[in-house]
């Protein structure tokens, strides 16, 4: 059971999640119907037993032909009293799980729908949106936002409707019955709903600040588990533990103010309806002792009192379910109505096969406007070369491959692949032809063949295998406990720095791309595992269009092309004997790193 709910992301309301699911609500308000008749139907048989049968008075023209058949005339009217309570039980049961049962449905398929839309949302957001986001808000958002959307439709929504349904029908008889008693039961109304109107404008404020706090602490989880490795290197348990308990304790203090104005309104209605009650007993009262009316209608008055209190009471009780839904379907629609700063172009066509031809034509760029990282850059890149980038830390080589992989714009200036500015291109065919082996590198939760797979998940064994070969991980697999069936660690913190490295050469091996991107490939590696990387490297790049960044400069060496990042711009480019000769910055800093080191021959390195 699925629906097109997905499929708005922008201007989505509660009617669009329920659309899709109109007949299961249709039935659920059949059943709601029936909840309702079976509630104002059920006070009328003790009315019968002491009116009809006690005092002996005539039953009504047309319900005395339905008793006449069941016998005589007293066991008739006490037979028929019985038969009335078990059918009304019998159909109010029916009728109310029905309505549970059907809500609770449309609920749960609402949930997935809303969640699918969100989390699909939140995949095509660009890289700059989720800069400014934190994951633990999103994740809050993801979850218990759309539970309290859920709650809502499962326990509040059409719980609205019958109570309403109920309210007017019981309003309805007992005007028929008798108009005075009935003015006299609703004067407490208008007070009612000024109560209820003045709290819920306090508990939806109160219901906006526990969940930003909820937020709050969820985000700092998140941020500290996905972070445990740098809190035990430097023993800041104590003072996560700290940081923890503050956020938890202003949670803390944010519920219960909030819970301390939704526990008001409560005593506030029971006050309320009780004085309802008072004036209704009294007044009833003395009607009877005055023989204005009878003791069953005065029995059948005070227990639809009861009824008819009762939804008031749960109406008023629901401003919290209600309070929770309204924050929680905002905070959903801030993400769904937050517009990705990268997205496919109106004109934009799938990219055809790419030769490997990567141009930078004046290109400027930042994460501020005000604050360019990249100023007028320009440079070419042809077919099959390895270009590399070099230069102080902060430079702007790493927004550099960003762009060319078009997750992030260029603030000004065009980034062309095979003489085509990108943006033409759908970012998904863009993508597709781009292999990256980054810095950090990230494995899921998977078996490892699954996790090489991820480049290309139509890949058969054999294929993963060749690729593992390639990247020269093949050996280390085969002597895991599961081979390529071993499941690796979250973040793939089970494997060793090199190890983890070649899973993802392989990775970018099976993609067979023929654009490759390698951001600090060797950074933090041993010499034995730094050989080995540089040597599944040599068999990755081979005819393909690689872009290498490092700060080691030994990876670059055999590189076509050397572009020197400096100050926001390129200030040096050519190959690594040139930049030598030209005793320029990359001079500097190539003797720098091996002032104290012999140089390692040419061929030391495949990269």
């Amino acid at each position: 059971m699925t629906s097109d709910a997905a499929k708005k992301p922008r201007g989505l309301s509660i009617v669009d999640l329920l659309r899709p699911h109109w007949k299961a609500l249709t039935l659920a308000l059949l059943a709601v119907a029936g909840v309702t008749a079976t509630d104002l139907l059920e006070p009328w048989p003790l009315k019968i037993v002491l009116d009809n049968l006690l005092q002996s008075k005539r039953l009504p023209g047309w319900l005395s032909g339905v008793v006449g058949w069941m016998g005589p005339d007293k066991l008739a009217v006490l037979n028929f009293a019985v038969l009335a309570v078990a059918v009304i039980a019998v159909v109010g049961a029916l009728s109310s799980y029905l309505e549970k049962y059907l809500t609770t449905s449309v609920g749960q398929w609402v949930m997935h729908d809303l969640r699918r839309t969100l989390y699909h949302h939140i995949h095509r957001l660009s890289l700059a949106e989720h800069d400014q986001k934190r994951t633990g808000d999103l994740i809050g958002r993801v979850t218990s936002d759309i539970e309290a959307v859920q709650s809502f439709i499962t326990t509040a929504l059409l719980g609205i409707l019958t109570n309403v349904l109920t309210l007017l029908g019981i309003v309805g008889v007992m005007l028929y019955l008798n108009w005075r008693f009935t003015l006299i039961s609703l004067a407490i109304a208008p007070l009612l709903f000024l109560a209820v109107y003045f709290f819920t404008r306090r508990i939806k404020k109160a219901s906006r600040d526990v969940r930003k706090k909820q937020s709050e602490m969820l985000s700092l989880v998140e941020e500290v588990l996905s972070s445990i490795r740098v809190v035990k290197a430097f023993a800041r348990e104590d003072y996560e533990e700290r940081r923890f308990e503050r956020q938890s304790l202003e949670n803390v203090e944010t519920a219960l103010v909030a819970r301390s104005i939704k526990t008001k309104l409560s005593p506030v209605v029971e006050i309320i309806v009780a004085t309802g009650t008072c004036l209704m007993l009294g007044y009833g009262a003395r009607l009877v002792l005055a023989g204005e009316l009878t003791p069953g209608a005065l029995v059948v008055f005070l227990l639809y009192l009861g009824k008819m209190y009762k939804p008031m009471r749960e109406l008023a009780k629901m401003t919290d379910t209600v309070s929770s839904a309204a924050v929680g379907f905002e905070r959903i629609r801030e993400v769904l109505e937050t517009e990705s700063g990268v997205r496919d172009l109106p004109h934009a066509r799938p990219a055809p096969s790419f030769k490997g031809r990567i141009g930078f034509d004046k290109v400027s760029f930042g994460y501020n406007p005000d604050q360019l990282i990249l100023k007028d850059v320009s440079f070419q890149i042809e077919p099959g070369q390895i270009a590399a980038f070099v230069g102080p830390t902060g430079g702007g080589k790493s927004t550099i491959i960003s762009l060319v992989a078009r997750f992030y714009d260029p603030v000004s200036g065009e980034v062309k692949i095979d003489g085509t500015n990108i943006r033409n291109h759908t970012m998904k065919s863009l993508r597709q032809q781009i292999s990256f082996v980054l810095q950090e590198t990230l494995l899921f939760h998977a078996p490892v063949w699954e996790n090489i797979a991820y480049g290309r998940p139509e890949a058969n064994r054999a294929e993963i295998i060749q690729a593992a070969k390639l990247a020269n991980a093949h050996e280390f697999i085969e002597q895991m406990p599961e081979g390529y069936d071993t499941m690796i660690g979250e973040r793939g913190v089970t494997l060793s720095g090199g190890q983890r490295q070649r899973i993802a050469i392989a990775r970018a091996v099976i993609r067979n791309t023929p654009i490759l991107v390698l951001d600090e490939p060797t950074s933090g590696l041993d010499a034995a595992s730094e050989q080995s990387v540089f040597e599944a490297l040599g068999h990755l790049m081979e005819g393909r269009t690689s872009i290498v960044i490092a700060h080691h400069l030994a990876t670059v060496r055999r590189a076509n092309i050397i572009f020197v990042v400096k100050d926001n711009a390129l200030v040096e480019r050519g190959t690594h004997d040139e930049l030598l000769a030209a005793g320029g910055l990359y001079s500097e800093l190539y003797e720098i790193q091996f002032r104290t080191e012999d140089p390692l021959p040419a061929d030391t390195h495949n990269t």
